[in-house]
């Protein structure tokens, strides 16, 4: 699996607590990577992290990326061979209750992480971990491109676009001439899969309500989003830091991660098709629908990944039956058979490397 560049090597990755960087961490154990994680606290609960144990398996480091100081501190001690930065505040509807905290943490603490990266003086590939929202929505039909505006009308979207920009600067200030240090940015969106238990995302409000027994409220049934499960984008992330690793003229590249434009749904056709795999005879025992919105939505947003496939050969691994599977599985398996979830969660990842080699991806060779 991606070349075996993971094996034995430091990889270091921020937000580690949270669902990708659960999910993440998780992979790169079975890659046979030594992993260190910081993260300022364990974001949710239930936790995916502390569900599969992740903090025994790894060096786990509880420190908040707005404290330089301790940054610096931190990529010094362990001199990564990667960096996947995923610290982020993540939710559209906190960063209107704390819109200072939302930007503190997404730009400033990116910022930080560069800020680190800067004095290592041996060569690293880092992936720096945005978003889909990163872009002026203008809410087109097409899917945005690399190359296309950034921006955001909601204060989340803005913080995005500005990380983007401060890594932009600080590429051309400071990682330039020789520089030991490689880096790249990943954005993604509409993700799913099992263990998420973030406020506010439908499929985890889903499968809240569901396990105590009642419906979900959902403010738009038709919007529609190219659903992705967890492990597509995580591919493309470690496909990215392998080639990164090994080819430097994609020092300072972004790159889009999605699904195939078949796999956007409604998200009314997602609860049904999650609610069938909890075990509802009908829409009506899964949802309700309610006109409470009360921040803005983007109601289409999809990216364009050509770029992925032509410079590194990535393409997505799975098909919406199979996200739709996997995502339900591992949540039944959590909440009506309380099951291994450390050992169910390496099975999903076996899974999807299985399917990855019968289907030749580039990154299973």
């Amino acid at each position: 699996m991606f070349a075996n560049s993971y094996h034995g090597r430091r990889v270091l990755i921020t937000g580690h607590t949270g669902f990708k960087g659960s999910w993440l961490t998780a992979w790169l154990l079975k890659l046979g990577a030594d992993v260190v994680g910081v993260s300022k606290d364990v974001p949710t609960q239930p936790s995916m992290f502390e569900e599969l144990s992740l903090a025994g398996r790894i060096r786990h480091v509880q420190a908040d990326i707005r404290d330089l100081a301790a940054m610096r501190e931190l990529v010094l001690l362990e001199q990564p061979d990667f960096v996947f930065h995923l610290a982020a505040q993540a939710i559209v509807s906190a960063s209107y209750a704390d819109p200072a905290e939302t930007i503190s943490t997404n730009v400033v603490g990116t910022m930080n992480i560069l800020e680190a990266l800067r004095q290592l003086v041996k060569p690293c590939a880092a992936v720096l971990v945005t978003s889909d929202k990163c872009y002026d929505n203008v809410e087109w039909v097409w899917g945005y491109r690399e190359t296309d505006k950034l921006g955001g009308k909601d204060v989340y979207s803005g913080s995005k676009g500005a990380a983007e920009l401060v890594i932009n600067s600080y590429l051309h200030s400071f990682f330039q001439d020789k520089h030991p240090v490689r880096l790249a940015v990943a954005r993604a969106g509409n993700v799913i899969g099992g263990g998420d238990w973030a406020k506010d995302r439908i499929v985890v409000d889903c499968m809240r309500a569901w396990s105590e027994g009642g419906k979900v409220e959902i403010r738009s049934p038709q919007a529609t989003r190219p659903w992705q499960h967890v492990l597509e984008p995580l591919s493309g992330y470690l496909t990215l830091g392998q080639a990164l690793d090994q080819r430097s003229q994609l020092h300072g590249e972004a790159f889009n991660f999605g699904p195939r434009a078949e796999q956007n749904r409604s998200v009314v056709e997602l609860l049904g098709d999650l609610g069938g795999r909890w075990g509802f005879d009908s829409s009506d025992q899964a949802y309700s629908v309610t006109a409470d919105i009360p921040f803005h939505e983007a109601g289409l947003l999809k990216l364009n990944c050509d770029k992925a496939l032509l410079e590194l050969k990535w393409v997505p691994n799975l098909d919406y039956a199979e996200t739709i599977r996997l995502t339900g599985d591992w949540y039944t398996a959590f909440y009506k058979e309380k099951a291994d979830m450390y050992a169910l969660t390496m099975d999903q990842i076996s899974t999807y490397e299985r399917a990855g080699i019968e289907r030749d991806r580039a990154w299973s060779h």
